[in-house]
């Protein structure tokens, strides 16, 4: 007579062998999670950094013509309640007529045209812009409601914006970058 031997690789039951293997890998896991833990947690950024992310600007004092500097993430950006005559002239500039016809928007897809509207807080904010301050060129700070445009004017090597912020003439080779930025309210501005 034969005799019949059930190992478990024969059958479908699971054996303490099987079950020590499977809690020695799982204590095994959490070990190196809980010893690699420290080292991911201190890369993460600390308070400073991360309140330098997005900063809210009240803009309730600024009449139109009015304009504000404010610093973020150690750049210059401005602020303009631009008057319903340099939303016109903005309007007005053909597309074929500008250095740089991209809108260099960040709120908008990375082609989009610089038209006056497309540079601004949008159809129903026309009259704000907001701009990193910074000049295309070189990376200097440029003078507000100066130039022929009567926009922004760098005075190092000449360039000179318009009153939307784009490159009209010089050797800036971009408009003036514009950030995420969004109306919170009526006369506050989030940026970042």
């Amino acid at each position: 007579m034969s005799e019949h031997v059930t190992t478990s690789e024969a059958s479908a039951e699971p054996t303490r062998r099987d079950f020590l293997y499977l809690t020695t890998g799982m204590a095994g896991a959490v070990g190196a999670v809980s010893l690699a833990w420290p080292f991911i947690d201190q890369m993460r950024p600390d308070a400073s950094t991360l309140a330098l992310a997005s900063i809210e600007v009240d803009v309730a004092s600024l009449t139109p013509g009015m304009s504000l500097t404010v610093k973020w993430r150690g750049k210059p950006i401005f602020i303009r309640n631009r008057t319903p005559e340099e939303v016109k002239a903005a309007a007005d500039v053909a597309l074929s007529d500008l250095k740089d016809p991209i809108a260099r928007n960040a709120n908008l897809p990375p082609d989009a045209p610089a038209t006056g509207t497309d540079r601004s807080g949008g159809k129903d904010k026309e009259n704000w812009i907001v701009m990193v301050g910074t000049c295309t060129h070189l990376g200097c700070v440029p003078l507000g409601q100066a130039g022929e445009y009567n926009g922004w004017f760098c005075p190092c090597h000449g360039s000179v914006y318009d009153t939307a912020g784009r490159i009209r003439k010089g050797p800036a080779p971009q408009n003036l970058a514009i950030p995420t930025f969004s109306f919170v309210s009526d006369t506050k501005i989030k940026i970042g």
